[in-house]
């Protein structure tokens, strides 16, 4: 950076009073500090880097102290840097601030075939760090690993499940697949069904592998207990609040199988639990429109299958879905593969973690491998007019976020939506549900004075109270 930009950079520090996610500081007022190599490692082991930005002190409201030497700074700084593995080469740049020196170092991100990047004096376990806002944190075990596999190209879908045999795969789901690889592969037209199975991934060394397990076997959760989908309800915005009867979910499921059985059992989930509006058009047909698109919806499912970490890092954690009243987000294990990022993903044709997964899922015409997944999800929101959805990569998990229209609609504390929602007649559950309340609350603050104004109406005029009565709005009948 220019002297220009290192002086403003410190005047947003002490306008803001705080470090950031790529900002260290450091006083140096009266030496170099002895160990900046958790800084330096967390730094080189993230896309965008850091600045370390030496001369002021976070003690005193980030006031400039100035740095005791700039040339012997320099040269210390570099000193530790070329102490860590691979040697990192930092950018220095000096300034004069309210007549002081403030000096920073440019600390670059390295490629991911580098990484991590460690102090060799604590060696690659202990010396490994990762910059989590303003604190550099030690990698955990499954982040340097994830770097290894990346680098070395492990191969987790064909690793052998020692929990499994071959008598264990599905006898029609075996006998289509070989015909459809035999189909598809002309090589493959003259090949025994036991050369097939060991060319294409299936088995290795007489055994299943992962991937031929989660696609083909009659059980895969017999090997693979965790490798599954759990999907809940929450009634509200987070994890935590209660339903009417004081219930944590509104509907709670595990869901096992294989891959294409997951997915298409995940969608059914989604579809039982989501709203549904009915809308007329202008020739005075009803048709009914979901909550999410279903396209998308299944999009993203089927990638955090796919594309999730298999290694024994994380087979103990499924795919998680969360339905709650505003969102759906889909969690899965493993973080973006290797140098895919947040704002290239859909963009590149980016490595792929499980080929052979992915391989088998397109002869099976569960998956299509195109990479269309993301802009498919993308399309699909949009043509929903619905919020663009948000992708994360958070510490070893990928997380996308669908929103629904409640968002947009509960300006006027959810009215208009709920008229809608009722456009088919509701339960007072349902109604609960919906709103993301007790039915308690519900009823009186919704229910009640939408009922009095004549917009809801009663499908049991004659017994209020009765536990079968349903609200529906005006439009229900006029569409009747």
């Amino acid at each position: 950076m220019q002297s220009e930009e290192l002086l403003s950079l410190a005047d947003k520090v002490q306008k803001y009073q705080c470090e950031t996610q790529t900002l260290e500081i450091k006083a140096a007022h009266s030496g170099c500090p002895a160990r900046l190599f958790d800084t330096l490692s967390s730094f080189s082991n993230q896309d965008d880097g850091g600045v370390i930005l030496f001369g002021l002190a976070e003690t005193a409201n980030y006031e400039v102290v100035g740095v005791y030497d700039t040339q012997d700074l320099q040269h210390k700084v570099n000193e530790q840097c070329k102490q860590m593995q691979p040697a990192i080469r930092p950018l220095f740049t000096v300034a004069d601030m309210k007549g002081k020196m403030v000096v920073s170092a440019e600390i670059p991100g390295a490629d991911v075939a580098d990484r991590p990047v460690y102090y060799k004096g604590a060696g690659r376990i202990k010396g490994s760090f990762i910059r989590v806002g303003e604190a550099d944190e030690p990698m955990s075990d499954y982040e340097i690993y994830s770097y290894d596999a990346y680098r070395r190209r492990v191969r987790d879908d064909i690793r052998t499940a020692e929990l499994a045999d071959v008598s264990q795969f599905d006898p029609e789901q075996l006998s289509a697949y070989i015909t459809a690889v035999k189909k598809n592969k002309p090589n493959t037209a003259k090949l025994s069904d036991g050369e097939v199975l060991r060319l294409m991934g299936i088995v290795r060394d007489d055994k299943p592998t992962l991937a031929g397990v989660m696609c083909l076997s009659a059980y895969p959760q017999a090997a693979f207990p965790q490798l599954c989908v759990t999907a809940v309800v929450v009634p509200g915005a987070q994890v935590g609040e209660t339903g009417p009867e004081g219930e944590r979910f509104l509907d709670n499921r595990r869901i096992e199988g294989t891959v294409g059985e997951m997915v298409e059992e995940t969608i059914r989930f989604v579809r039982r639990n989501m709203r549904e509006k009915t809308i007329v058009g202008n020739d005075g047909k009803r048709s009914d429109k979901t909550e999410y698109p279903i396209g998308a919806v299944r999009e993203a499912i089927l990638n955090s299958l796919m594309h999730r970490d298999y290694s024994i890092y994380t087979e103990g954690t499924p795919v998680r879905l969360l339905m709650f009243n505003d969102r759906m987000e889909i969690w899965n294990e493993g973080g973006l593969y290797g140098k895919l990022t947040i704002d290239s993903i859909g963009k590149v044709h980016a490595d792929t973690r499980n080929q052979t997964l992915v391989n088998i899922l397109e002869i099976q015409k569960v998956a299509e491998n195109r990479y269309s997944g993301i802009p498919t999800i993308r399309a699909e929101m949009e043509r929903y007019r619905l919020p663009e959805p948000i992708f994360e990569n958070r510490r070893g998990n990928f997380i996308v976020t669908l929103k629904n229209d409640r968002a947009a609609t509960n300006g006027s504390e959810g009215l208009p939506s709920l008229l809608e929602f009722c456009n088919k007649p509701r339960t007072r559950e349902e109604i609960a549900r919906f709103v993301g309340k007790t039915q308690y609350y519900a009823m009186k603050t919704y229910v009640t004075p939408l009922v009095e104004s004549g917009k809801l109406k009663l499908t049991l005029p004659d017994k209020p109270k009765s536990r079968n009565q349903r609200y529906c709005s005006d439009n229900y009948y006029a569409i009747l």
